[in-house]
């Protein structure tokens, strides 16, 4: 059987209320077949989301702390909590339609862990999930998060990978269930290359989703 095309887009830095647009625009053209299965790999300037069990009093920081710093606050459908997203993390958004032989949310949700357990493999991460919880975790703590969203079996929205991040935003929150959350950086000592973990993050996402990516994703670079 032929497999899926993976259109992979290697956006640099987006501003996260254009980055839910172009969500919206490739979902309907995912659903209509005018588009292949994408992959939108990004970076967001600082920003505060919370998903649909976000519950009151996460945000534990005031207002004035959260424009000193710099960070807007955006109310999403995805699953999940409260989560931060900001420089040095790279954000994955699989636009996929799992119709008609992937039609399983919880297998959806425990591939893409498997991809981000195999790109932390790749970088000498020990990384795994933890019962019950949803995401990828280190000894250290947390490094990526997971959130999604499925309509008619095309998915949005998707995980954050604590690359390079700054771990103190983190504090301007109650993030997730309130376990530590670390960064590869953290981890390895040393900054990671972005462009670096992209490549592995496309390779393995093509890999466990059984995908062909074009060619230019590959490589490609930030930009």
């Amino acid at each position: 059987m032929r497999k899926r095309t993976l259109k992979v887009e290697r956006l640099g830095r987006v501003e996260y209320g254009a980055a839910l647009e172009l969500q919206k625009q490739t979902e309907r053209a995912v659903l209509t077949s005018a588009q292949p299965d994408t992959l939108l790999l990004l970076e967001h300037p600082h920003t505060l989301t919370r998903g649909r069990l976000a519950a009151e009093g996460g945000i534990v920081a005031p207002d004035k702390v959260l424009r000193e710093r710099g960070v807007t606050v955006f109310e999403t459908n995805r699953g999940g909590k409260l989560t931060y997203h900001g420089l040095g993390q790279i954000v994955g958004y699989p636009i996929i339609n799992l119709s008609p032989d992937r039609q399983d949310v919880h297998r959806f949700v425990r591939d893409l862990e498997e991809v981000l357990i195999r790109t932390m493999n790749d970088f000498g991460i020990a990384a795994f999930r933890i019962e019950g919880l949803t995401g990828v975790h280190t000894p250290a703590g947390k490094v990526a998060a997971i959130g999604v969203h499925i309509a008619r079996w095309v998915t949005t929205h998707g995980f954050a990978l604590n690359v390079n991040t700054d771990l103190s935003y983190f504090s301007l929150i109650i993030a997730c269930e309130g376990e530590p959350v670390t960064s590869m950086k953290e981890v390895l000592g040393r900054e990671v290359e972005m462009s670096a973990v992209e490549d592995r993050l496309i390779e393995n996402f093509a890999d466990v989703f059984e995908m062909e990516v074009e060619d230019s994703a590959v490589g490609a670079g930030r930009h």
